[in-house]
Protein backbone atom coordinates (compact mmCIF):
# COMPACT_ATOMS: atom_id res chain seq x y z
CA UNK A 1 0.00 0.00 0.00
CA UNK A 2 1.01 3.64 -0.42
CA UNK A 3 1.21 5.81 2.69
CA UNK A 4 1.81 9.48 3.35
CA UNK A 5 5.49 9.79 4.33
CA UNK A 6 5.51 11.30 7.82
CA UNK A 7 8.83 13.02 7.22
CA UNK A 8 7.38 14.64 4.10
CA UNK A 9 4.32 16.23 5.68
CA UNK A 10 6.30 19.28 6.76
CA UNK A 11 7.76 19.83 3.29
CA UNK A 12 4.32 19.46 1.73
CA UNK A 13 2.86 22.07 4.06
CA UNK A 14 5.77 24.36 3.26
CA UNK A 15 5.14 23.93 -0.45
CA UNK A 16 1.45 24.57 0.16
CA UNK A 17 2.21 27.65 2.22
CA UNK A 18 -0.09 26.54 5.03
CA UNK A 19 0.49 24.71 8.33
CA UNK A 20 -2.39 22.54 9.52
CA UNK A 21 -3.59 22.63 13.09
CA UNK A 22 -5.29 19.29 12.44
CA UNK A 23 -3.02 16.90 10.56
CA UNK A 24 -5.94 14.45 10.47
CA UNK A 25 -7.63 16.73 7.96
CA UNK A 26 -4.54 16.78 5.78
CA UNK A 27 -4.22 13.00 6.00
CA UNK A 28 -7.85 12.57 4.98
CA UNK A 29 -7.41 14.95 2.03
CA UNK A 30 -4.48 12.83 0.83
CA UNK A 31 -6.26 9.47 1.19
CA UNK A 32 -7.75 7.98 -1.96
CA UNK A 33 -10.75 5.66 -1.71
CA UNK A 34 -8.66 2.74 -3.01
CA UNK A 35 -6.64 2.89 0.22
CA UNK A 36 -9.72 2.65 2.45
CA UNK A 37 -11.19 -0.09 0.26
CA UNK A 38 -8.06 -2.20 0.77
CA UNK A 39 -7.72 -1.36 4.48
CA UNK A 40 -11.27 -1.44 5.81
CA UNK A 41 -10.11 -2.56 9.25
CA UNK A 42 -8.37 0.80 9.76
CA UNK A 43 -11.65 2.72 9.38
CA UNK A 44 -9.66 5.53 7.82
CA UNK A 45 -11.85 8.11 6.00
CA UNK A 46 -11.01 8.92 2.38
CA UNK A 47 -11.12 12.27 0.62
CA UNK A 48 -14.39 11.94 -1.33
CA UNK A 49 -16.45 14.13 1.03
CA UNK A 50 -13.66 16.72 1.07
CA UNK A 51 -13.64 16.71 -2.75
CA UNK A 52 -17.33 17.66 -2.69
CA UNK A 53 -16.75 20.57 -0.34
CA UNK A 54 -13.54 21.63 -2.06
CA UNK A 55 -15.32 21.89 -5.40
CA UNK A 56 -17.82 24.35 -3.89
CA UNK A 57 -15.20 26.39 -2.01
CA UNK A 58 -12.93 26.53 -5.06
CA UNK A 59 -15.77 27.71 -7.28
CA UNK A 60 -16.73 30.47 -4.86
CA UNK A 61 -13.23 31.81 -4.12
CA UNK A 62 -11.98 31.63 -7.71
CA UNK A 63 -15.27 33.14 -8.89
CA UNK A 64 -14.80 36.12 -6.58
CA UNK A 65 -11.16 36.52 -7.68
CA UNK A 66 -12.26 36.65 -11.31
CA UNK A 67 -15.13 39.02 -10.53
CA UNK A 68 -12.79 41.50 -8.86
CA UNK A 69 -10.00 41.11 -11.43
CA UNK A 70 -12.17 41.81 -14.49
CA UNK A 71 -14.69 44.52 -13.52
CA UNK A 72 -15.78 45.20 -17.12
CA UNK A 73 -16.52 41.63 -18.21
CA UNK A 74 -20.03 40.26 -18.44
CA UNK A 75 -21.31 36.96 -17.07
CA UNK A 76 -20.53 34.88 -20.15
CA UNK A 77 -16.88 35.86 -20.25
CA UNK A 78 -16.51 35.47 -16.49
CA UNK A 79 -18.00 31.98 -16.69
CA UNK A 80 -15.59 31.05 -19.47
CA UNK A 81 -12.60 32.15 -17.40
CA UNK A 82 -13.86 30.29 -14.34
CA UNK A 83 -14.46 27.09 -16.31
CA UNK A 84 -10.89 27.28 -17.59
CA UNK A 85 -9.37 27.84 -14.14
CA UNK A 86 -11.30 25.11 -12.30
CA UNK A 87 -11.12 22.53 -15.10
CA UNK A 88 -9.76 19.09 -14.28
CA UNK A 89 -6.79 19.81 -16.55
CA UNK A 90 -5.88 22.97 -14.67
CA UNK A 91 -6.44 21.44 -11.21
CA UNK A 92 -4.31 18.39 -11.99
CA UNK A 93 -1.52 20.71 -13.18
CA UNK A 94 -1.74 22.66 -9.93
CA UNK A 95 -1.67 19.41 -7.97
CA UNK A 96 1.51 18.36 -9.78
CA UNK A 97 3.11 21.73 -9.05
CA UNK A 98 2.41 21.19 -5.35
CA UNK A 99 3.71 17.62 -5.47
CA UNK A 100 0.43 16.18 -4.21
CA UNK A 101 0.92 12.88 -6.04
CA UNK A 102 3.99 12.03 -3.94
CA UNK A 103 1.97 12.21 -0.73
CA UNK A 104 -1.25 10.44 -1.73
CA UNK A 105 -2.26 7.30 0.14
CA UNK A 106 -3.53 4.76 -2.37
CA UNK A 107 -4.27 1.10 -2.50
CA UNK A 108 -1.54 -1.15 -3.88
CA UNK A 109 -3.40 -1.70 -7.16
CA UNK A 110 -3.98 1.99 -7.76
CA UNK A 111 -0.36 2.79 -6.94
CA UNK A 112 0.91 0.15 -9.38
CA UNK A 113 -1.28 1.55 -12.16
CA UNK A 114 0.28 5.01 -11.79
CA UNK A 115 -2.47 6.57 -9.71
CA UNK A 116 -0.18 9.31 -8.45
CA UNK A 117 -0.02 10.69 -12.00
CA UNK A 118 -3.65 10.28 -13.06
CA UNK A 119 -5.13 13.71 -13.89
CA UNK A 120 -8.59 12.95 -12.48
CA UNK A 121 -7.18 11.60 -9.23
CA UNK A 122 -4.85 14.59 -8.84
CA UNK A 123 -7.62 17.08 -9.57
CA UNK A 124 -9.84 15.44 -6.95
CA UNK A 125 -7.03 15.48 -4.40
CA UNK A 126 -6.41 19.18 -5.06
CA UNK A 127 -10.07 19.91 -4.33
CA UNK A 128 -9.83 17.85 -1.15
CA UNK A 129 -6.75 19.78 0.01
CA UNK A 130 -8.59 23.07 -0.60
CA UNK A 131 -11.47 21.82 1.54
CA UNK A 132 -9.08 20.71 4.27
CA UNK A 133 -7.48 24.17 4.39
CA UNK A 134 -10.96 25.72 4.54
CA UNK A 135 -12.07 23.53 7.43
CA UNK A 136 -8.79 23.95 9.29
CA UNK A 137 -8.10 27.65 8.76
CA UNK A 138 -11.28 29.20 7.44
CA UNK A 139 -12.08 31.21 4.35
CA UNK A 140 -9.21 33.68 4.85
CA UNK A 141 -6.55 30.96 4.75
CA UNK A 142 -8.20 29.42 1.70
CA UNK A 143 -8.20 32.73 -0.13
CA UNK A 144 -4.49 33.22 0.59
CA UNK A 145 -3.72 29.76 -0.80
CA UNK A 146 -5.80 30.17 -3.94
CA UNK A 147 -4.46 33.65 -4.67
CA UNK A 148 -0.97 32.15 -4.55
CA UNK A 149 -1.94 29.23 -6.78
CA UNK A 150 -4.13 31.02 -9.34
CA UNK A 151 -2.81 34.58 -9.20
CA UNK A 152 -0.30 34.12 -12.06
CA UNK A 153 -2.94 32.40 -14.21
CA UNK A 154 -5.45 35.20 -13.70
CA UNK A 155 -2.93 37.98 -14.34
CA UNK A 156 -1.89 36.25 -17.57
CA UNK A 157 -5.39 35.99 -19.04
CA UNK A 158 -5.89 37.82 -22.32
CA UNK A 159 -9.47 39.13 -22.18
CA UNK A 160 -9.26 39.77 -25.93
CA UNK A 161 -8.90 36.05 -26.53
CA UNK A 162 -10.83 33.79 -24.20
CA UNK A 163 -10.47 30.65 -26.31
CA UNK A 164 -7.73 29.43 -23.93
CA UNK A 165 -6.23 27.51 -26.80
CA UNK A 166 -2.78 26.05 -26.09
CA UNK A 167 -0.95 27.83 -28.91
CA UNK A 168 2.50 26.80 -27.66
CA UNK A 169 1.67 23.09 -27.87
CA UNK A 170 0.01 23.54 -31.26
CA UNK A 171 3.09 25.38 -32.57
CA UNK A 172 5.40 22.67 -31.27
CA UNK A 173 3.33 19.99 -33.01
CA UNK A 174 3.22 22.09 -36.19
CA UNK A 175 7.00 22.58 -36.12
CA UNK A 176 7.54 18.85 -35.79
CA UNK A 177 5.16 18.10 -38.67
CA UNK A 178 7.02 20.63 -40.88
CA UNK A 179 10.44 19.33 -39.94
CA UNK A 180 11.32 22.54 -38.12
CA UNK A 181 13.34 22.70 -34.90
CA UNK A 182 11.47 23.48 -31.70
CA UNK A 183 10.88 27.21 -31.23
CA UNK A 184 12.88 29.18 -28.71
CA UNK A 185 11.28 31.86 -26.51
CA UNK A 186 13.33 34.76 -25.16
CA UNK A 187 12.27 37.79 -23.11
CA UNK A 188 13.64 40.81 -24.96
CA UNK A 189 11.91 43.53 -22.97
CA UNK A 190 10.61 43.87 -19.42
CA UNK A 191 9.10 47.04 -18.03
CA UNK A 192 6.82 48.45 -15.35
CA UNK A 193 6.69 48.17 -11.55
CA UNK A 194 6.49 44.77 -9.86
CA UNK A 195 2.70 44.93 -9.52
CA UNK A 196 2.19 45.88 -13.18
CA UNK A 197 4.90 44.19 -15.23
CA UNK A 198 4.89 44.04 -19.02
CA UNK A 199 6.91 41.55 -21.05
CA UNK A 200 7.85 41.22 -24.72
CA UNK A 201 8.92 37.77 -25.89
CA UNK A 202 10.65 36.95 -29.14
CA UNK A 203 10.12 33.55 -30.74
CA UNK A 204 12.89 32.25 -32.96
CA UNK A 205 14.05 29.18 -34.86
CA UNK A 206 17.78 28.46 -35.05
CA UNK A 207 18.50 31.96 -33.79
CA UNK A 208 16.32 33.63 -36.43
CA UNK A 209 13.56 35.86 -35.02
CA UNK A 210 10.11 34.86 -36.33
CA UNK A 211 7.41 36.35 -34.10
CA UNK A 212 6.81 38.46 -31.02
CA UNK A 213 4.23 38.64 -28.29
CA UNK A 214 3.55 41.03 -25.41
CA UNK A 215 1.69 40.47 -22.16
CA UNK A 216 1.46 41.09 -18.43
CA UNK A 217 3.30 37.82 -17.74
CA UNK A 218 6.00 35.85 -19.52
CA UNK A 219 3.52 33.05 -20.09
CA UNK A 220 0.98 35.34 -21.76
CA UNK A 221 3.69 36.91 -23.94
CA UNK A 222 4.92 33.46 -25.02
CA UNK A 223 1.36 32.39 -25.80
CA UNK A 224 0.84 35.45 -27.99
CA UNK A 225 4.16 34.93 -29.75
CA UNK A 226 3.19 31.33 -30.51
CA UNK A 227 -0.21 32.49 -31.81
CA UNK A 228 1.49 35.03 -34.09
CA UNK A 229 3.88 32.35 -35.36
CA UNK A 230 0.95 30.07 -36.17
CA UNK A 231 -0.74 32.93 -38.02
CA UNK A 232 2.38 33.49 -40.13
CA UNK A 233 2.55 29.76 -40.89
CA UNK A 234 -1.11 29.72 -41.90
CA UNK A 235 -1.90 27.25 -39.11
CA UNK A 236 -3.87 29.43 -36.71
CA UNK A 237 -6.64 27.32 -35.17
Amino acid sequence: MSVVPTEGVGSFQQQLGYSFRSLDLLERALTHKSYTNENRELRSPNNERLEFLGDAVLGFVVGEMIYRSFPTLQEGALSKIKAHLVSATMLSAKARALGIGRFLRMGAGEARSGGAEKPSLLADAFEAVVAAVYLDGGLGATEVLLRKVFGPEISGIDIGDLSFHDYKTTLQETAQSLGLPLPDYRVIEESGPDHEKAFVVELSWDGEAFARGAGSSKREAQRKAAKEALRKLGRLP
